[in-house]
């Protein structure tokens, strides 16, 4: 029975999201709260965190990261579509142009990162051009 324990707190220890998410889940079934308002809470705890950070940032270092501002958008975007989709009526061409909408933003995320200042890649494109 000890090496259960054991084995049961070393996992929780190596695994933290897994001991959240269990605390998270009993919390909201205690709780009572529907599942879907659960999930929709915690995206926009999740927004109104990325917002504090691009904040912070910006006031850090007086620059404002691209990647910061898409995905607030890209987690505002998907908490519509949890919205939509569990509503009784729901608008399939509502739900299709959102997925469309976060695709795009999810391009735009790549290339914001593939092509940012700070990346090896636009480094090593420069070190290129100036070695011939």
């Amino acid at each position: 029975m000890k090496r259960a324990l054991i084995k049961i707190k070393s996992y929780f220890s190596s695994n933290f999201e897994v001991l959240a998410a269990t605390i998270i889940f009993i919390g909201i079934f205690i709780v009572g709260l529907d599942f879907y308002k659960a999930i929709i809470l915690m995206l926009e705890f999740i927004v109104v965190m990325e917002v504090v950070k691009m904040i912070s940032d910006f006031i850090k270092k007086e620059k404002l990261r691209l990647r910061f501002v898409i995905d607030i958008f890209i987690i505002f975007l998907i908490r519509d579509v949890i919205i939509l989709s569990t509503n009784l009526n729901k608008d399939y061409f509502d739900i299709s142009f959102l997925l469309i909408v976060i695709f795009v933003f999810f391009i735009f995320r790549i290339l914001a990162i593939k092509f940012s200042p700070g990346t090896a890649d636009s480094s090593s494109i420069k070190k290129e051009t100036i070695n011939n």
